[in-house]
């Protein structure tokens, strides 16, 4: 009996810029975070998009932030949400709030699952594909 070659799992789904979220993408790609804040009402907007969701002003205005932050919530996915993602397992899905004031949807690397805490603090970690997309990941510190 011979056995079945492995059958190579598919690409894991990567974002795909837009003209809007573009200069997101390319700080990451530098070692930066750029999100937007609205002039009007001060809100930040994340994920980039035209508009405030806040006040609807179009006032916005891109702003560095310094990539550090606490862990505001997470959840341990301890399966992979696809078989793409099966390497990644457990996974840390996460809430971090920025010490500069948005919170961002995330993943916690570097650091056994179980030892994640809510309020522990972070950094920004930049995790560079082959692709040309940096994706933001958080690390202890």
């Amino acid at each position: 009996m011979t056995a079945t070659p492995a059958t190579p799992a598919a690409p894991k789904p990567r974002p795909v810029p837009t003209p809007t979220s573009q200069p997101f993408w390319d700080a990451l790609r530098d070692e930066r975070i750029r999100m937007l804040r609205c002039d009007a009402c001060k809100g930040w907007v994340h994920y980039p998009r035209t508009r405030c969701p806040h006040c609807l002003s179009d006032r916005l205005a891109w702003h560095e932030l310094a990539g550090t932050g606490t862990v505001y919530t997470f959840s341990v996915a301890r399966q992979p949400t696809t078989a793409q993602f099966l390497d990644e397992t457990p996974q840390v899905i996460a809430i971090v709030e920025l010490d500069d004031g948005p919170r961002v949807t995330t993943t916690i690397v570097d650091i056994d699952a179980d030892d994640v805490k809510v309020g522990q603090p972070v950094r920004a970690k930049f995790d560079h594909g082959d692709d040309g997309i940096t994706l933001l990941r958080f690390v202890p510190l």
